[in-house]
C-alpha cells in the first residue's frame, strides 16, 4: 500500500452534493465535469477532513447536516500512525478512517480511527498527508515561516546539520537568559530572604538546643514539679518492704517473704515441687531487696530544688520560642536550621553564579552568532538553486517570463546576535527572513508571491514549487484546484506533464476543466448532476475508454459527438500515454 495514499471519500449534504463517493488511487487522477457540478466540493471535503475551517454555510439546504468520511492508507510506524494511535485511534487493515460532520447550527465534530478527536488534531496531521492547492488553499507557503521551512528542507543536509546545533544552542541561551533574569531581577527579594535565613540561624545558634532536648526536659519539668509526692510515695513504698527503723515491730513485706522462704526450706528435700516453689519465693526475696533498694537511692537522688525547676522551665521557653517559629519540635527547628544554611550558602553564592552564567551567555551568543551565519549562507546558496528551478518549470507553465527568487534578510537589532557585521534580531530557527518573491514579468519588480501573483498564477507557482520540492521532500497527496486557469494550449500540455512528473513519486489529484490536463491523468473522474440540480451516489463515475474519450470531447468542443473533438481527444490521450 502506498504511503497515504487518499483511497475514498463519501461525501453526504455538501454543497450541490447529495450522497457520492469519490473512489481515488495511486497516481494522477483528474476530477472533471461541467461547471457547477460540484468538482470544487472535492477540494471542499478534503480540506473539511483535514481540519478545515467548517462553514455551516456548505451544508445542503434542507439537511441538518454535512458529513465527509474519508479513508487513507497508512504504513504502520509512520508518524501519522504514531500520532494517531496516541489519540485512540486505530488502523482499520492499514488505513485511517477520518470523518468530519458539520451541522447546520455551526457545530463541528471530528473522528480519527473510531475515536473522537479535536479538529485540531486533523489539521496537525495534514501536513503529513496532503499538500493542498487552491484558490483558497494557498495560505500555508504564504507565509514567510513555511517558506523557510521548505527551503531548509531543500537545501537537505547543509542546512539540518547546523540548524541543528543552532537550536540545541538556542535553547540553552534561552534557559540561561531565564535564570539571569531570575537571579539579577530579584535581588532584592533574595536579599530580604538571606537576611531572614541568617537572623533565624543566629537565634537558633543562640540557644544551641540538642536533639531530644525538649522531651527530655519536659520529663525533667513533671518530676521536678511533683518531687514532694515523689519522694513520699518512694518513702512509704520503702517502708513497706524494708521496714520502719523507727517502729521495729511493724511488719514489712521482707521479713514476711524471709518467714515463708524459711518455712519452706526445712522440708524441701522431701516435695521437687515444694523445692521449686521455695526457690521461687528466694527469688522473690531477692526482687524485694532490689526495690527497696532503688527506691531508698530514688528518694536521696531526688532534687527539690526549686532553682533547678526555674532554670528547666526558662530552658523550655527558649525551645518554645523557636518551635513556634522554625518547626513543631527541636528536630524540626534543627531540619530548619540545616536547610535554612543551604539555602543561605545558596544565596550567598548567586554573585558567583551570575558571573558564571554571564561567561557561559556570552560564549553561547558567539556560537550563535557562528551558526547562524552558517545557516545564511546555506540557505543563500540553497535559494539560488531552488529559486532557478521553479523559474525553469514556471517557463513551462505560460509563464515564460516569470522569475522566482527569494529575499533572505535580517532585522537590525542592538540586543541581537552578530551575522555579518551587524546585530540583528534571532530566533528559534536562525536569524534570517525567508520570503518567496516571484515577477511575474521583464521589468516587474519582485514581490511576495501572495501579492505578486494572481489565483491561477499562484496555482501554477505552487505546482512548479512542488515539482522541484518533490525529489526532496514530498507529501504522499498533493490536491490542486484550479492549477490551469487562465491558460491553454501547449502551456496547458505542459500543465499535465509536470502533473504527470509529480505523481510519478506521489498520489496527485487535480479538478481541472482542461482537456489536456485531463488526458495526462492515470484515473479520470466524472462528477454529474442530476435533474434536479444534485450530485448523487451515481454521480461521480470513472471514465474509461469511450466514455473517457467524450468527456475530453465535450471539454474540448463542448460537443461530445464532434468527430473532430473527439478526434483531437484520442490525440491528446495518445501523447498523454507516449509522454509517460
Amino acid at each position: 500500500m502506498v504511503r497515504g495514499v487518499l483511497e475514498e471519500m463519501r461525501i453526504r449534504s455538501l454543497g450541490v452534493i447529495d450522497d457520492a463517493v469519490v473512489e481515488l488511487s495511486p497516481g494522477f487522477t483528474a476530477v472533471t465535469g461541467e461547471t457547477g457540478a460540484g468538482k470544487t466540493m472535492v477540494v471542499t471535503s478534503l480540506g473539511l477532513l483535514l481540519g478545515g475551517r467548517a462553514d455551516p454555510a456548505l451544508v445542503r439546504i434542507g439537511a441538518g447536516s454535512a458529513v465527509v468520511e474519508g479513508r487513507v492508507g497508512v504504513a504502520p510506524g509512520t508518524a501519522v500512525a504514531r500520532r494517531a494511535e496516541e489519540a485512540g485511534a486505530e488502523l482499520d487493515d492499514g488505513a485511517l478512517l477520518i470523518s468530519r460532520t458539520v451541522s447546520a447550527e455551526g457545530r463541528s465534530r471530528a473522528h480519527l480511527g473510531g475515536r473522537s478527536v479535536p479538529v485540531g488534531l486533523l489539521a496537525e496531521l495534514a501536513d503529513d498527508l496532503v499538500a493542498v492547492h487552491g484558490q483558497t488553499d494557498q495560505q500555508g507557503l504564504l507565509k514567510p515561516a513555511r517558506q523557510r521551512g521548505a527551503l531548509d528542507r531543500y537545501a537537505g543536509e547543509a542546512v539540518a546539520a547546523p540548524l541543528a546545533a543552532y537550536t540545541g544552542a538556542y535553547r540553552r541561551l534561552r534557559a540561561l537568559d531565564a535564570e539571569l533574569d531570575e537571579l539579577t531581577t530579584r535581588a532584592r527579594e533574595r536579599a530580604q530572604e538571606a537576611d531572614l535565613l541568617r537572623f533565624g540561624l543566629a537565634e537558633i545558634e543562640a540557644v544551641a538546643p540538642r536533639p531530644g532536648e525538649d522531651s527530655e526536659l519536659s520529663a525533667e519539668a513533671e518530676r521536678l514539679g511533683h518531687a514532694e509526692a515523689l519522694a513520699s510515695a518512694a518513702a512509704l513504698a520503702h517502708r513497706a518492704l524494708a521496714g520502719d527503723p523507727e517502729d521495729p515491730e511493724a511488719v514489712d513485706a521482707t521479713t514476711l517473704v524471709g518467714g515463708a522462704g524459711r518455712a519452706l526450706e526445712a522440708v524441701r528435700a522431701h516435695d521437687p515441687a515444694l523445692a521449686a516453689l521455695a526457690d521461687r519465693i528466694g527469688e522473690i526475696a531477692i526482687l524485694v531487696a532490689d526495690v527497696a533498694g532503688e527506691l531508698a537511692g530514688y528518694a536521696d537522688d531526688l532534687d527539690a530544688d526549686p532553682r533547678r525547676l526555674a532554670a528547666v522551665e526558662e530552658r523550655r521557653a527558649a525551645l518554645t520560642a523557636l518551635t513556634r517559629k522554625y518547626g513543631e519540635d527541636v528536630a524540626a527547628v534543627l531540619t530548619w536550621a540545616e536547610e535554612g544554611a543551604a539555602r543561605l550558602t545558596e544565596l550567598d553564592g548567586d554573585d558567583d553564579r551570575i558571573g558564571e552564567l554571564t561567561a557561559e551567555r556570552d560564549a553561547l551568543r558567539d556560537e550563535l552568532s557562528r551558526l547562524a551565519q552558517t545557516l545564511t549562507d546555506a540557505r543563500t546558496e540553497a535559494a539560488a538553486r531552488f529559486a532557478d528551478a521553479v523559474t525553469a518549470e514556471l517557463a513551462s507553465l505560460a509563464m515564460p517570463h516569470a522569475r522566482v527568487s527569494f529575499a533572505i534578510r535580517q532585522t537590525e537589532d542592538p540586543e541581537g546576535i552578530e551575522v555579518g557585521g551587524r546585530r540583528v534580531a534571532y530566533g528559534p530557527s536562525g536569524a534570517d527572513e525567508v520570503e518567496l518573491l516571484l515577477a511575474p514579468h521583464p521589468g516587474a519588480p519582485p514581490r511576495p508571491i501572495a501579492k505578486g501573483a494572481s489565483g491561477g498564477e499562484l496555482s501554477r507557482v505552487m505546482l512548479a514549487v512542488e515539482v522541484v520540492f518533490a525529489g526532496t521532500d514530498p507529501v504522499p497527496t498533493y490536491l490542486f484546484d484550479e492549477v490551469d486557469a487562465g491558460v491553454g494550449g501547449k502551456a496547458a500540455v505542459e500543465i499535465g506533464r509536470r502533473l504527470a512528473k509529480l505523481a510519478r513519486s506521489a498520489q496527485v489529484v487535480v479538478v481541472t476543466h482542461l482537456p489536456q490536463v485531463a488526458a495526462f491523468a492515470d484515473r479520470q473522474l466524472l462528477v454529474e448532476k442530476t435533474h434536479d440540480g444534485t450530485v448523487t451516489r451515481s454521480g461521480v463515475t470513472v471514465l474509461e475508454g469511450e466514455d473517457r474519450v467524450r468527456e475530453l470531447s465535450r471539454m474540448l468542443a463542448g460537443q461530445e459527438d464532434s468527430q473532430t473533438a473527439r478526434a483531437h481527444a484520442e490525440e491528446l490521450l495518445a501523447t498523454a500515454r507516449a509522454d509517460v
